[in-house]
């Protein structure tokens, strides 16, 4: 069975650093990633710099990167003005990946928006990201729960998925951007919005975990059983929402495809390439990332005996 990986680090993790990552060392980062065999890369976001200024370099990084055929390249759009300013920028993104959060609280937090004010925009973003020639999806994040309203009724995610197909988005991501779903409410619910709204295609729903509280693999394997095949990871472990109290990173990119490698998946990803970025990301850095595969080895990445074992 065929499995999609995406990757946010450029975006959902640079975003979060404390020191600028160059825009040259981006670009090498997301030229590295293009040719591991991933499907999605979210390389930047059209932001007000002022907001997030980790990613004020969006256009000379969309620039500055080798377009790898059958690479899909993305940015994180929040609101009209971003969608307008990724329509100018000379290189386009392929797509564009909006952003509304299931709970009203998070919305305010995270875009400053209401619900009311984010669905009245919406259906320009639509329009001139198709006018301008890219696609366009949309993340419902906070769909697991809400660090600051708690449990998000399954009615209102519903509810949600409707408008957006309604409206003509590309494609619909889950995220659980707080780390609070476990893998029985993710196959619940999942199967749930599968089963009311179901997918014309593999790509059209994607789950996006963090791993805050540890479940970011089982929920992977929670949302395969219940029919998704397209899922978010960041290289090395990065990120975390910066509007989220104790959201850490997502989950890694890596661990996730060795996890599905050694259990049939099919992902095409070349996981030794993939560890290869992955083990440069904490001088990027400058700290120690949570990415676990990239210390310990893949899973039959056989060693040396010990030297009693060869003397026997």
């Amino acid at each position: 069975m065929r499995i999609h990986i995406n990757d946010v680090a450029v975006r959902d993790g640079f975003q979060i650093e404390k020191a600028f990552v160059p825009t040259a060392t981006k670009v090498e980062v997301i030229n590295q990633l293009s040719r591991t065999g991933l499907h999605k890369i979210e390389v930047t976001s059209f932001v007000s710099p002022k907001a997030v200024p980790a990613l004020a370099d969006a256009d000379e990084v969309l620039r500055g990167i080798d377009r790898v055929p059958g690479v899909v390249y993305v940015a994180l759009v929040p609101n009209v003005r971003g969608v307008q300013n990724a329509a100018a920028t000379a290189a386009k993104p392929d797509e564009l990946n909006a952003v509304v959060s299931a709970s009203e609280t998070h919305n305010r937090a995270n875009i400053n928006r209401t619900h009311e004010q984010s669905l009245e925009e919406l259906p320009t973003m639509v329009k001139v990201a198709h006018g301008a020639g890219m696609k366009i999806t949309m993340s419902l994040s906070t769909t697991f729960g809400c660090p600051f309203e708690g449990h998000v009724h399954e009615d209102v995610v519903l509810d949600f998925v409707r408008r957006f197909r309604d409206l003509g988005f590309d494609g619909i991501s889950l995220a659980d951007t707080t780390g609070m779903a476990n893998p029985r409410q993710v196959r619940e619910l999942v199967r749930k919005v599968l089963e009311k709204f179901p997918a014309p295609d593999d790509n059209y729903y994607t789950l996006h975990f963090h791993n805050t509280r540890g479940m970011g693999l089982a929920n992977v394997v929670a949302g395969i059983d219940a029919g998704v095949r397209s899922f978010d990871g960041s290289i090395s472990g990065l990120g975390g929402c910066p509007f989220a109290p104790g959201a850490t990173g997502n989950i890694c990119t890596e661990d996730m495809v060795n996890m599905l490698e050694d259990m049939g998946y099919d992902t095409r990803v070349d996981l030794a390439k993939l560890l290869a970025v992955a083990r440069r990301i904490p001088a990027v850095v400058g700290h120690d990332v949570p990415g676990q595969v990239m210390k310990a080895g893949q899973t039959l990445e056989l060693h040396d005996p010990p030297e009693f074992a060869r003397t026997r």
